[in-house]
């Protein structure tokens, strides 16, 4: 018998299993794309365009193909676990993150037109780790206000 994981059997079968029932917390769900994005560290992914200056509305439906949001919405677990599709908005709802942060880990005013697989796991990392006053007040005066 073959030993293959949940997510290669996924790929040819409808798995039906517990793990779905289960619910990641925020910090789960982060370092599961952190490790998704570290298993091919030096692959080169798409990065989004002026995050920072565009109005919600319009960077909530913002995305690109082959992004650092696009590894994520592949996962079948985090799919099961309510990421709906690979937006910067649903990003930010279901990693529960703050524009900031995941600013940090999209945008191409950090990277150039794409970014290492291994550099945005950093980000996503950093966004793990407790929220200073300091990181919040930068987070609120910086983008979440816009």
């Amino acid at each position: 018998m073959k030993h293959q994981t949940l997510e290669q059997l996924q790929t040819i079968a409808e798995v039906h299993s517990d793990t779905a029932a289960l619910v990641l917390k925020r910090d789960e769900r982060l370092r599961r794309w952190a490790e998704l994005l570290e298993r091919d560290p030096g692959r080169r992914l798409a990065t989004l365009g002026g995050t920072e200056y565009q109005p919600a509305s319009i960077r909530d439906r913002m995305r690109a193909e082959a992004s650092p949001l696009t590894v994520a919405f592949e996962d079948p677990l985090l799919r099961a676990q309510g990421l709906a599709d690979d937006s910067y908005g649903e990003a930010k709802r279901f990693f529960e993150m703050s524009d900031w942060q995941l600013h940090r880990v999209v945008c191409h005013c950090h990277f150039g037109e794409t970014v290492r697989a291994g550099a945005a796991a950093r980000c996503v990392r950093a966004s793990i780790e407790p929220r200073t006053l300091l990181g919040r007040l930068r987070d609120w005066l910086f983008l979440d206000a816009h």
